[in-house]
């Protein structure tokens, strides 16, 4: 399977504080990975390494072939062409429409007129599973399920080859929740995505993911299909999956 991504002996400290001691792993084309891991464990900003808005003190990330952190300025932004993000509060201009917010990569990275950026504005929208009304409000009038669909049709609006995203399902109730999980899923198998995803949701992780990697303890501790995750030895691991097994009534 070719690599799309590849953290090579990853380390990360801040300060005296060690955060990644040589995190290595790697993802394959076609993939919707995630990874887990209690809070603190630097999965976010192992994301951020990823796509170069943070460095890191040590080791080596190749994204779609490119060394993230031994590239050009040019370089980096032929790169950012090709991979989306969407972070965790959606990161939408509050003083743009959404049409407005989706055409932002648009405008900064082509030189298509405005005439054609609004029909793609619009099927973005579409892709997502969002009505054509929806381009003309404001963030602040979409509810907390739609905003995350604006932001992950902007984050898809130049047909990127790995999509990653932040707690993408922060802030969402249940119902909505799996509804863009499901939807998350579908665009992976529909556009040939790769998919990287940060995440605390259980049901997300049995839901849409094939493979699940875990940071604990500033290393790599299983990495695998989920259900062999879930075998793991590992105390953080069972806790964590424990959360989702059934509770057996009292006998009476």
């Amino acid at each position: 399977m070719e690599r799309v991504l590849e953290a090579d002996s990853v380390v990360t400290r801040f300060g005296t504080e060690v955060i990644h001691d040589r995190v290595s792993f790697t993802v394959g084309r076609g993939e919707v990975v995630a990874l887990i891991g209690a809070s603190g464990t630097g999965k976010s900003v192992l994301l951020k390494e990823a796509i170069g808005l943070i460095q890191p003190s040590g080791g080596t990330i190749r994204l779609l072939g490119t060394d993230v952190w031994r590239s050009s300025a040019d370089e980096l932004n032929a790169l950012r062409r090709r991979f989306g993000m969407l972070f965790q509060d959606g990161a939408l201009f509050s003083s743009l429409t959404v049409a407005e917010n989706i055409a932002v990569p648009f405008r900064e990275n082509t030189d298509l007129p405005m005439d054609l950026i609004a029909p793609l504005v619009g099927f973005k929208l579409a892709l997502v599973g969002l009505a054509p009304d929806a381009g003309s409000k404001t963030p602040a009038e979409l509810s907390g399920g739609m905003r995350k669909r604006v932001a992950l049709a902007r984050a898809l609006a130049l047909e990127p080859e790995i999509l990653f995203l932040d707690e993408p399902t922060s802030g969402l109730d249940p119902v909505g929740a799996r509804a863009f999980d499901a939807l998350v899923r579908v665009l992976s198998e529909s556009l040939g995505l790769t998919v990287f995803i940060v995440t605390h949701d259980l049901d997300t992780l049995l839901s849409i993911i094939d493979r699940a990697i875990v940071l604990s303890r500033g290393k790599v501790i299983a990495d695998g299909p989920v259900s062999a995750v879930m075998q793991a030895d590992d105390p953080w691991i069972r806790d964590y999956f424990s959360a989702r097994a059934p509770l057996v009534p009292e006998a009476s």
